[in-house]
């Protein structure tokens, strides 16, 4: 059964988190709040704890998944970005929003679009999730918690819990969450001249980044 983390929203109590992120060392999947609804976690180098995250959302390997990462510079490790699609990023970060970049060598081929060898990368600004990513100390290959058959995304912790707590090794309660997804953009084609392509429109704006 998946452990509840009841935590404070705004000053998370720091012995939680590690005894949630120790279930992450372990391969468990989590069920974390961020700035647009929960989302699914796992640890970025486990293979199979990267497929139950799949299974859980019934998702195939063409789907993107999306590193959290703590910040720009942490987040440049994982992606190559120009001086354009730099700008473009520090805009919408952190915020709701999930950039696509082409990814580097640091990004196992496994958990990148096949063809495309792109990654989604975001910077939530969420304070639990951002102490969370503190404490493991790396990137967390994520996906939005939405049910399979659904189209909303889930925002309650304890319904998350109920639903899927034989599916998860532990869910992060800071109290409810937007239930709207991320705004995606594939800032790929910036880097040969074109312009970003918004794939979702969610719950970051647009105009806030000039589009």
């Amino acid at each position: 059964m998946a452990q509840l983390f009841e935590v404070h929203p705004e000053n998370p109590q720091p012995r939680l988190l590690k005894q949630a992120v120790a279930l992450l060392h372990k391969g468990g999947v989590l069920a974390v709040p961020t700035d647009s609804s929960y989302a699914l976690a796992c640890h970025l180098d486990d293979k199979a704890a990267a497929d139950r995250l799949r299974e859980i959302r019934r998702l195939d390997e063409k789907y993107h998944l999306t590193l959290l990462c703590r910040d720009l510079s942490e987040l440049a490790n994982y992606a190559r970005v120009d001086n354009k699609q730099y700008r473009m990023l520090k805009l919408g970060t952190p915020g709701p929003y999930t950039f696509i970049l082409e990814a580097t060598r640091e990004v196992p081929r496994r958990v990148s679009h096949p063809q495309r060898k792109t990654i989604g990368l975001r910077v939530p600004d969420h304070h639990t999730l951002q102490e969370l990513l503190s404490l493991h100390g790396a990137p967390l290959l994520s996906t939005t918690m939405i049910a399979p058959g659904e189209s909303e995304a889930l925002n309650d912790a304890r319904e998350i819990r109920d639903r899927f707590q034989h599916q998860l090794a532990g869910v992060v309660d800071a109290g409810a969450c937007p239930s709207k997804p991320t705004t995606v953009l594939d800032l790929v084609p910036m880097g040969t001249g074109g312009d970003a392509v918004v794939v979702r429109e969610g719950r970051g704006s647009l105009a806030a980044l000039g589009l």
